[in-house]
């Protein structure tokens, strides 16, 4: 099996779990050879080799935080030209699939974007996609080119597979494309102390049932007794009830958790799109004939506001 380019989404080193779902994934089809663009390849390291990586092309220049996207491209670029690898997998987020759009075409690839699993096949990478509003599972490859494929979150296990993950300095030539547009400022992200949306194992959601942003602390306290991020419908969103940011849905962020609990959501195919494909799907509804329980695996009919609050404690009481 040849080598699989995996690009490493981190902060100043801290490598973050979707690229170790990669790494995961990209033993199965090849070699995998991680992508360590900016600061803090050396500590970034011993974790990708812990987790599969042979090597480590590492390239740091001030292109990469103060210039959009296409810095990335370029050395992805440098790095596929130096490997000349059989795919590359990206994680699957808004970056991600701009990078994974432009690289392939610069590498006269094929793309196939938000796979939740990939394989090894007869005649290359087989990706596995949840289509059509998550209404169908289709199986693809790329017929031209390395296959450029974007992962979403959660659709691997993170295993340990130590291997030599030696660090080796990638040269990347940036392109007059490079410097086109310009961060000019930045603001962190207030901290909840709660996951990623996209990232998180387990997700707990709130739609038009909740009825109103000063009942959403019943979702975070359940959200919170587990260790989960929270999540939110379009309805509750477009009410105002809680932050766009935390939108799931076909027009929102699209999960893949280990468990999501949707409480008070009717189940529109909209939201549907964004967490169908999410391991153990679990729903609280007093309406019996809501569209949301035809998807469940677990599914409670009742008022949120009398089985989330029981719950929250019986979990509280297990743990404690």
């Amino acid at each position: 099996m040849g080598e699989v380019l995996v690009y490493v989404d981190h902060v100043d080193g801290a490598v973050r779990k979707p690229t170790l779902e990669l790494l995961t994934l990209a033993r199965r089809i090849g070699e995998p050879v991680a992508v360590h663009l900016g600061p803090g390849a050396d500590a970034a390291a011993p974790v990708l080799a812990e987790h599969g990586a042979t090597r480590v092309l590492a390239a740091d220049a001030p292109e990469f935080a103060d210039y959009l996207v296409v810095p990335k491209v370029d050395a992805l670029e440098a790095a596929a030209k130096l490997v000349s690898p059989t795919a590359v997998l990206i994680p699957s987020s808004g970056e991600g699939k701009e990078i994974a759009a432009r690289l392939a075409l610069r590498l006269g690839s094929g793309i196939i974007t938000d796979a939740v699993d990939v394989e090894a096949g007869a005649e290359g990478p087989v990706a596995t996609q949840s289509v059509f509003a998550a209404a169908f599972t289709t199986k693809s490859r790329v017929t031209k080119g390395a296959a450029v494929i974007t992962v979403k979150p959660n659709s691997a296990p993170v295993e340990v597979a130590p291997a030599a993950g030696a660090v080796e300095e990638l040269a990347v030539e940036f392109g007059p494309l490079a410097t086109g547009t310009k961060v000019v400022a930045r603001t962190p992200r207030e901290s909840t102390g709660r996951p990623e949306l996209t990232e998180a194992a387990i997700v707990v959601s709130g739609g038009r049932g909740v009825n109103g942003a000063e009942n959403f602390s019943v979702i975070e306290a359940l959200a919170d007794s587990l260790g989960a991020a929270v999540g939110a419908s379009r309805a509750a969103v477009d009410a105002g009830w809680y932050p766009h940011t935390n939108q799931v849905g076909q027009t929102g962020k699209q999960v893949s958790p280990q468990l999501y609990i949707a409480n008070g959501i009717s189940g529109a195919i909209q939201h549907r799109a964004g967490m169908q494909t999410s391991k153990t799907i679990v729903a609280v509804n007093k309406d019996a004939e809501a569209p949301i329980f035809d998807l469940v695996d677990y599914g409670v009919v009742g008022d949120l506001f009398q089985v989330v609050p029981q719950l929250t404690e019986e979990i509280k009481a297990r743990k404690g």
